[in-house]
């Protein structure tokens, strides 16, 4: 098994892709459809409370730009989500759309002098691995607080059902714990 030495895309992965045939040549570009199947733990995409699930397909939509300082990929993704309401902690499900657009700096450019390697990702060895670029795109665009609904009315506090199959007189009556006692002494008589 072929392993790409560290920092190094991995040509193999669906991740990947190649830049040789755009050359340096500002203006060449190359459309690009693949679908991936979304990575497991602990690389799964997402967020603890609402991710995609693993092996699912994510549709990428890109295309590689070849501009002065490198390569610019712009595009769409598109995955299915699954995750558990932050409300009623019900499973849910939906789909996300994110836009995608981020350069890969040639090494040894202006560009590349002037950055810090985390600030912007590099063009390393004719290949770009837009994995990262479509996990950070869809990690900002999930919400922290997923729900079944809008409306979701969530958990009584105090018995933990679901407000939402409850009737609609649902409460807890309140006993002052002193009187609590005085109540217990009198109904044991």
């Amino acid at each position: 098994m072929h392993h790409p030495a560290p920092g190094h895309p991995d040509p193999s992965s669906p991740w990947v892709f190649g830049t040789r045939e755009l050359g340096r040549r500002p203006g060449a570009m190359k459309p690009y459809a693949r679908t991936i199947p979304a990575p497991a733990e602990p690389a799964r995409l997402g967020l603890d409370t609402i991710a995609v699930p693993a092996d699912t397909p994510v549709e990428l939509s890109v295309r590689l730009e070849s501009v002065t300082e490198g390569i610019y990929v712009s595009g769409t993704a598109h995955a299915a989500l699954e995750g558990e309401c932050a409300r009623c902690l019900d499973p849910l499900t939906d789909e996300i759309d994110v836009e995608i657009g981020e350069l890969f700096v040639y090494p040894d450019t202006v560009t590349d002098e002037t950055t810090e390697a985390d600030e912007l990702p590099r063009v390393v060895d004719d290949y770009v691995d837009v994995e990262q670029t479509v996990r950070d795109a869809l990690v900002l665009a999930l919400p922290l607080a997923p729900l079944c609904r809008e409306d979701c009315p969530g958990l009584c506090p105090d018995c933990g059902e679901k407000w939402a199959d409850l009737a609609s007189d649902h409460g807890h009556e309140i006993v002052d714990a002193r009187w609590a006692a005085l109540r217990e002494r009198l109904s044991a008589d």
